[in-house]
């Protein structure tokens, strides 16, 4: 059986790894489309390198531009990769504009897609990332979903059929990483002070209006304690073109981080602020509480027992960082750190029977 995965950005790396190992063990012939959605050193080969995945079979290197020019880019250029290959399964993961272009370039030469990630909802269709995963749900054969919530989503929109549950291999790679770095620390930017704050700012809501990103980071800029801000390229440029310092304050700018070196900076943390879904998870799953400033979030599952609190206030963001730990357990409701095997497991399974 052949799998082609379809990546581009940071949190899809991260995905794949775990995917990419459980191929080998499973005995499957697994290529990668890189579409060079993120292509800086530290957003796209440095995950390559540190999470030991062997580079990418074809990289179309994209790059930057509107979400439409971009997609519509990907999407020209996957459909000639994809006719080439002929795949068993498409393999496509989250919720970016390559996860839906591949989507759709798969759809439109007849390949059988599996959307991993699937059944997640914000319910704010201002998200870019809203569109990409309920246009993807719909046009998967196979939807893979993180959760219980995730599979009553699909279920909702009349895709019960086509969902599997297998958990989030996004808990493989996290429980993976933390074991390695808590016994061979990482050099990082980010200095082992006690107690500091991990924080990420990087969506368009956040980041376009000069007076909410200046909201933001004056909340930052006046916690109590050290800020650690791993500076998105898209925060950089946005808050230079605003006139903004992220220098400011309690906030010390680093670049950003690598997997390994995110992960043993949030395990050492006293809290999280991000706007991230990913990083979201990756506090709850590490046990650290979170302040997420949306008004809304996907992992819904983060925010029982207050592991994770959403702010629009930004004043408020000293306040959230300040609660009182949580008490209640969190549980495993991203399953048990084995969904990348279960993944291949689904995907071998069903492609006897389609």
């Amino acid at each position: 059986m052949r799998i082609v995965s379809v990546v581009g950005a940071r949190p899809q790396f991260v995905k794949l790894a775990p995917v990419a190992a459980a191929a080998v063990r499973a005995g499957v012939e697994h290529r990668v489309i890189h579409t060079g959605q993120h292509y800086d050193q530290n957003m796209s080969q440095a995950f390559f390198d540190e999470l030991d995945i062997a580079a990418p079979d074809v990289n179309l290197e994209v790059g930057s531009a509107s979400h439409g020019v971009q997609t519509g880019r990907m999407l020209a250029e996957i459909e000639p990769v994809l006719l080439d290959v002929e795949p068993d399964w498409v393999l496509v993961y989250g919720d970016t504009n390559s996860t839906l272009a591949a989507a759709v370039a798969a759809t439109k030469v007849h390949l059988r897609v599996a959307h991993l990630e699937a059944g997640l909802r914000s319910f704010n269709r201002r998200m870019p990332e809203e569109h990409n995963r309920v246009l993807t749900d719909h046009a998967a054969d196979l939807c893979l979903a993180p959760s219980e919530i995730a599979m009553g989503h699909l279920a909702a929109e009349g895709l019960a059929e086509r969902a599997v549950l297998v958990g989030d291999v996004m808990a493989d790679v996290l429980r993976q990483t933390a074991e390695r770095v808590a016994g061979d620390p990482v050099d990082s930017p980010v200095e082992a002070s006690s107690p500091y704050v991990v924080a990420t700012v990087h969506r368009p809501d956040n980041t376009d209006d000069p007076e909410r990103l200046a909201a933001i980071l004056g909340g930052l800029a006046a916690l109590d304690r050290r800020v650690f801000l791993a500076a998105h390229p898209r925060l950089v440029a946005k808050a230079a073109a605003h006139g903004l310092s992220l220098d400011e304050g309690s906030i010390t700018p680093v670049p950003p981080l690598s997997y390994p070196q995110l992960v043993q900076a949030v395990r050492g943390a006293s809290a999280v602020v991000t706007d991230s879904g990913g990083l979201q998870k990756e506090a709850f799953l590490l046990g650290v509480p979170t302040s997420t400033l949306r008004a809304e979030t996907e992992w819904v599952e983060t925010l029982a027992g207050g592991w994770n609190e959403l702010v629009t206030d930004f004043d408020a963001i000293g306040a959230s960082v300040n609660r009182l730990p949580p008490e209640e357990p969190r549980g495993h409701p991203y399953g048990d750190g084995h969904a990348a095997d279960a993944t291949l497991e689904v995907l071998i399974e069903r492609a006897k029977e389609l």
